[in-house]
């Protein structure tokens, strides 16, 4: 679990990688916009 681990959101803020914890910012709108 630190900036290396890709399973983190930490890590994939440092690796610019997106997933279920770091949701890509083009598809946040879409998200809210359900709710």
């Amino acid at each position: 679990m630190g900036k290396g681990d890709k399973k983190t959101r930490r890590g994939k803020i440092r690796n610019k990688t997106y997933g279920n914890l770091r949701p890509n910012p083009r598809n946040a709108n879409k998200k809210k916009e359900k709710k």
